[in-house]
C-alpha cells in the first residue's frame, strides 16, 4: 500500500540585510528556518569557504631575533585577498591530471640603518603575476579591485623587527584551503548568530511597583536600561531594545527580589528568527562570504538528498533479495 500523502512542511527561508556599512562587517536576519540550518550556515562560513593563505616557507637567511618556525607561523596568519580563489586548485582537489596551484612570494630585507626597522607584509613581493592575491592593504594591489576595502588607510602587518646588520630572506608559497584544514584559511574573524528575543510585559503585574521601585528594578538588572525604558509620562516599563537581552537569569532573579509574579515579564526566543553578525578579515567582502556559504550549503544538501534517494531505491532491492 502506498503511503498516504503527508502535508508539505517545506520552509521558505528569507534573508534580510540589516547593516552593511563596510566590506568587513555585516549583519543580517535569517527567518523562516530552524536552528539546525542557522548553525550549519555559521559553521560553513567559518570552516568551508575557501581562501588563500601561505602554507610553505623556505627561509634562506634569518639573523633576526625570531626563529624560523615563528616567522613561518606569522606569515601563515597574514590575510591574503582571495577574490581569485575560485580559479585555484587546492591540494585536496588536485589529482594526477590536475596539480594544485601555488602562489609564490619573496621577502628580502636587510637593516642598514641605526634605527629599528619593521619588516611588514608590505615587503612581501609576488613572484608570479597575481595582483589580486596580495596581503590585505598592500600598496601594490590594483586600485578599484574587489575587496580593496580601505587599503590606503590600513597599516601593514609587522612580521619582525630588525636592528643594524640583521637580515631576512625567504620564499613563501600560498595555497587555496578552508578553515577546517587550519584557522588561517578562515575568511572571518567571527561569525555568530543569536535568537531574536520576544519580550512581553504584564503592566497590571508591574503596576504593583512604584515609580521609584521600577527605577531600582531596572538599575539592578545588568543592561536593564538598554533592554527596558521607564516612560516618564505613563510610569510604565516598556521594551527599549529586546536584542540587548542575553538570555540569562538576571531579570527573573530580580523579579523574585521585588516580589513580582513570574508572568510579569515573559521572555522567549523566536524559534525561526536569527540575527547573524559576520566580521571578515579583509580577504573577501562579507557579502561574498555569506553568498559562497549559502551556495556550499545548497550543494551539500543536494548531495544528501541524492544519497537518501539512492538508499530508498536500494532498500526494496535488498528486501527482495533477502526474500
Amino acid at each position: 500500500m502506498a503511503p498516504a500523502n503527508k502535508p508539505s512542511t517545506r520552509r521558505t527561508p528569507q534573508v534580510r540585510l540589516r547593516n552593511y556599512d563596510s566590506d568587513d562587517y555585516c549583519e543580517f536576519e535569517l527567518l523562516g528556518t530552524d536552528v539546525s540550518v542557522a548553525n550549519a550556515l555559521r559553521r560553513i562560513i567559518l570552516s568551508h569557504v575557501p581562501t588563500i593563505a601561505i602554507e610553505l616557507v623556505e627561509i634562506e637567511r634569518n639573523s633576526t631575533v625570531l626563529n624560523d618556525e615563528f616567522i613561518a607561523h606569522r606569515l601563515g596568519l597574514i590575510p591574503i585577498v582571495s577574490t581569485d580563489v575560485g580559479i585555484l586548485t587546492s591540494p585536496y582537489e588536485a589529482n594526477d591530471d590536475k596539480q594544485c596551484d601555488e602562489l609564490e612570494y619573496e621577502l628580502n630585507v636587510r637593516c642598514t640603518g641605526d634605527e629599528t626597522m619593521d619588516v611588514t607584509s608590505e615587503d612581501l613581493r609576488p613572484h608570479n603575476s597575481w595582483p589580486n592575491a596580495l596581503p590585505v592593504g598592500h600598496s601594490q594591489r590594483p586600485q578599484g579591485s574587489a575587496a580593496q576595502g580601505n587599503a590606503a588607510d590600513e597599516r601593514p602587518i609587522v612580521i619582525v623587527k630588525m636592528r643594524r646588520g640583521q637580515e631576512l630572506k625567504l620564499k613563501a608559497m600560498a595555497r587555496k584551503g578552508t578553515g577546517k584544514d587550519h584557522a588561517k584559511w578562515s575568511p572571518v574573524a567571527t561569525a555568530r548568530f543569536q535568537y531574536r528575543p520576544d519580550i512581553q510585559l504584564d503592566q497590571d503585574a508591574l503596576s504593583r511597583l512604584s515609580f521609584q521601585e521600577k527605577e531600582s528594578f531596572l538599575n539592578s538588572i545588568p543592561r536593564g536600561k538598554m533592554i527596558f525604558r521607564l516612560n516618564p509620562h505613563t510610569s510604565e516599563i516598556e521594551v527599549n531594545d529586546a536584542e540587548a537581552y542575553l538570555f540569562d537569569r538576571q531579570i527573573f532573579e530580580r523579579m523574585e527580589e521585588f516580589s513580582l509574579p513570574p508572568d510579569a515579564i515573559t521572555i522567549r526566543p523566536l524559534p525561526d528568527y536569527f540575527i547573524f553578525k559576520v566580521e571578515g578579515t579583509g580577504v573577501l567582502p562579507c557579502a561574498t562570504i555569506v553568498s559562497m556559504a549559502i551556495d556550499i550549503l545548497r550543494e551539500k544538501l543536494a548531495v544528501l538528498h541524492t544519497e537518501v534517494q539512492n538508499q530508498e531505491n536500494f532498500a526494496p532491492m535488498l528486501s527482495d533479495a533477502a526474500a
